[in-house]
């Protein structure tokens, strides 16, 4: 089927505004594979530096050059649960390397933080940075000249992007995404976002609350909520990075492991990596965030993955193909299951059948499994034998409370509204807010930290009607932390039958849940925004509806309010250079951008 009008004028847009970029990087991409593998061209001592701790074996191989050698690049750590599972992956993955006639080499590490452990603290600072130092670490890792293809081993939050950032500078290798899944469901989330909530308003204590995280977070594999980390296995493999079916299947399954040592097999042959994420693949990733609902994160993480392989993607973009794409999904923050049950009721093969059939995705992709995005609608299984193939998946969910038909859709449209006006331009996820809630007209409370706001509701100040304007949070200010401690205070605000709303230049991620969030707003604050001119009383209006972002005066006739901003601990001070250079939130917030941050006071 012939994609939908208006996925095919997007789509034809992108590649016109990307012609000159988009070329650009083709061509780079093709003089670096016309040299052939790198590694022949090294002198003697290069080479022998390249293979001096390999086995007898693989030496040989590598020095007759006869065999393709695949690089590994991994975020293992053991801190983090959806990571931990990597341990075991590289001496798996070069056993299967060397079974399919090829040799693998662990070529390098990347940092990976989570987001989750520092909530609140001057750590998330350097979060969203971190995907650019992930995107260098993976280049530093591919730079010595020694591979024909690689396999990237990264599950959450910023390191997948920033892992894929990097690989698109070496687009001309064969590169397969590998995830590591899942853990099992705990505690719902529903019930873990109540305890929250509770002890928020001060009746249910810090061990209680304890008991509820550690049920909730319990054990090896990706947290099970839909947020950033899940969006990205969700996002890659529509965009045909992972293989078919391979993103939530739980850690330590034969399954797991059979597709991890496919994936290895899989790189020796396939496509390169810039040739599979062109204007189409990228387009299949913006639609299947928006028609299950993921995370915000990811309308700055996709435009900037787009822009490493030359690809121009705007917000624009993303609020067209949310005006016309089904939400499909209910996973929590955006309901009670989590994902989990998503991959039961059909998981990645039926969402991604269902959007090819309505004419909501592009088929005619390259991806790491082959030719065509009908590959994706078939899932992953174990034979009588215990061999891994592929067979056609039900054509019908297993539960509609949580993934639907585009003909049952929870809703006609996306998951996320770009939104304009006095205040700039922010985004927010609309797929977890009530229709009742999303338009909000109220007085402003301005706060330039997240703990002054929370001190403010514990003293009994917010009880109102409010627009909660959270400053000077942006990327340039102090790196754009998440700023989910504030989602409880605010959920209870709206409980106690408050008219209330969220408006930040921070983020708020996958896990941004009921309360109206307006995102990303750019011009930030720091670089002399609007939100820099506000003060409280001014009153504000937020409307998701029709995509607006008001209030009552005229900024321009005020001075903006710079304040003196922490820089130092916690390793802040070493990212400086990051918080000067890095662009706009709607640009990709990308410190790879060739222009600087542009100030434009609506």
């Amino acid at each position: 089927m012939s994609a939908y009008p208006v996925i095919a004028e997007v789509t034809a847009r992108i590649v016109e505004r990307s012609v000159e970029s988009r070329s650009a990087y083709v061509e780079r991409m093709r003089a670096a594979a016309a040299e052939g593998p790198a590694r022949g061209a090294l002198g003697c001592a290069n080479l022998a530096h390249g293979f001096a701790a390999c086995g007898p074996d693989d030496k040989a191989h590598l020095m007759g050059g006869e065999r393709r050698n695949v690089a590994i690049v991994s975020s293992y750590n053991d801190m983090l649960s959806a990571h931990q599972p990597f341990e075991r992956y590289p001496a798996m993955l070069k056993k299967a390397v060397l079974q399919a006639g090829g040799v693998a080499q662990m070529a390098g590490g990347v940092p990976a933080m989570c987001d989750g452990i520092t909530q609140g603290r001057a750590g998330m600072e350097l979060s969203l940075f971190s995907r650019d130092v992930v995107a260098m670490s993976t280049a530093i890792a591919l730079s010595h000249d020694m591979f024909d293809a690689a396999l990237m081993l990264g599950v959450c939050d910023k390191i997948v992007p920033g892992m894929l950032i990097g690989a698109l500078s070496f687009g001309h290798l064969p590169t397969v995404f590998v995830p590591a899944g899942p853990m099992p469901s705990g505690l719902p989330n529903t019930e873990k976002g109540r305890i929250r909530q509770l002890h928020a308003e001060g009746k249910v204590d810090r061990v209680q609350l304890l008991e509820a995280e550690s049920a909730s977070y319990h054990s090896a594999g990706t947290c099970t909520f839909y947020g950033t980390a899940n969006s990205n296995q969700l996002v890659l493999e529509a965009m045909g990075l992972h293989l078919p079916g391979a993103s939530f299947v739980n850690p330590g399954t034969p399954l797991r492991r059979a597709l991890t040592e496919h994936a290895a097999k899989v790189a020796l042959e396939c496509a390169p990596v810039g040739q599979i994420v062109d204007e189409r693949a990228v387009v299949n990733g913006v639609v299947a965030l928006l028609a299950t609902g993921g995370s915000t994160n990811h309308t700055m993480h996709l435009v900037a993955m787009a822009a490493a392989a030359g690809i121009v993607l705007t917000w624009d973009d993303f609020a067209e193909l949310s005006a016309i794409v089904p939400l499909l999904a209910r996973v929590y923050p955006n309901g009670s299951a989590d994902i989990n049950h998503f991959q039961a009721a059909g998981g990645m093969p039926f969402l991604i059948g269902e959007l090819i059939d309505a004419g909501l995705m592009h088929p005619d992709v390259h991806t790491v499994a082959g030719y065509g995005l009908g590959r994706y609608r078939d899932e992953p299984f174990l034979d009588e034998n215990g061999a891994l193939d592929w067979r056609p998946a039900a054509r019908d969910s297993r539960d509609e409370s949580v993934l639907r038909p585009v003909d049952t859709a929870f809703s006609p449209d996306g998951g996320i509204r770009v939104l304009d006006g006095a205040l700039g331009r922010a985004v927010m996820k609309v797929s977890a807010v009530a229709p009742e809630h999303r338009v909000v007209t109220a007085p402003a409370r301005i706060f330039d930290d997240q703990a002054d706001f929370l001190a403010a509701f514990d003293r009994g100040e917010l009880f109102q009607d409010l627009v909660a304007v959270v400053r000077f949070q942006g990327p340039r200010a102090n790196g754009m932390p998440e700023l989910h401690k504030l989602t409880p205070a605010l959920g209870v605000l709206m409980d106690r039958g408050h008219r209330v709303a969220l408006v930040t230049d921070g983020r708020m991620s996958g896990a941004s849940g009921k309360v109206p969030a307006a995102i990303h707003c750019t011009p930030e604050a720091a670089a002399g925004g609007p939100l820099a001119r506000l003060r409280d009383g001014d009153v504000i209006r937020v409307d998701a509806e029709s995509g607006r972002l008001e209030v009552d005066v005229d900024l321009s006739q005020r001075e903006p309010y710079l304040p003196e901003l922490a820089t130092h601990g916690t390793g802040r001070e070493l990212f400086a250079a990051f918080r000067e250079r890095v662009g706009r939130p709607d640009e990709g917030a990308s410190v790879f951008s060739s222009a600087p941050p542009q100030v434009v006071i609506a």
